[in-house]
């Protein structure tokens, strides 16, 4: 049975969208670098698999993209969540140090869709979305800033590429720090993804953002 997988299912986002579509029966795929279970899914009537891979190694991820499709086949949604988030001024990174974060944040959701839409493509339907962030880009935070404009990027080329074969691209983008017991409580921010994996094709959106504004 098709399931969901979550990269960077760590706690946080990615925890809570893991466990807001377990709650739903679908079987879950958490891929990160520490692939623990998140609190409140050990419930789940679905099955889980954990997986480990560090988004940014191309070949791990494949892998484990592999793995996870081994054990439910083409997936109905991936969810790119992983990110590397640390405060950077301009200049203060090395070039090494910026790819490095780049990798992260951009180049492990590309390899991801890669990976992927295709295969969604072929069967006529999926669900790729990216955890987005900084809609205005904010200087102390010059990698993420360039990264999330990048993913942002990417799922508008995902939903050219792949849209009119049935592939939802979407972000949902966090304008905050993410807390329990906040508007920015992860719980809270899991029901767009799940919002979107749902919406009906002509109701498609490509972008949700959450902020208090």
């Amino acid at each position: 049975m098709p399931g969901a997988v979550v990269i960077g299912a760590g706690p946080g986002i990615g925890a809570a969208v893991a466990r807001r579509f377990a709650r739903e029966g679908m079987p879950i795929a958490l891929i990160g670098r520490n692939a623990g279970k998140p609190a409140g899914i050990e419930d789940a009537a679905a099955p889980v698999v954990r997986l480990a891979a560090d988004a940014a190694d191309e070949t791990a991820l494949r892998g484990a993209l592999d793995a996870a499709a081994a054990e439910f086949g083409v997936p109905d949604a991936v969810v790119y969540n992983a990110a590397l988030v640390r405060p950077d001024r301009v200049g203060e990174l090395s070039a090494r140090e910026q790819l490095d974060a780049w990798a992260v944040n951009v180049g492990g959701a590309l390899t991801a869709a890669a990976h992927t839409a295709p295969g969604m493509a072929r069967r006529g339907s999926g669900t790729f979305l990216v955890t987005g962030g900084m809609p205005e880009p904010k200087p102390e935070y010059v990698s993420l800033s360039l990264g999330k404009a990048g993913v942002r990027t990417l799922v508008a080329l995902l939903d050219q590429e792949y849209g009119p074969s049935g592939v939802h691209a979407a972000s949902v983008t966090v304008d905050g720090p993410v807390a329990p017991g906040t508007f920015f409580d992860p719980d809270r921010i899991a029901e767009h993804y799940w919002r979107l994996h749902v919406q009906p094709r002509g109701e498609w959106q490509r972008e949700i953002v959450h902020t208090p504004g």
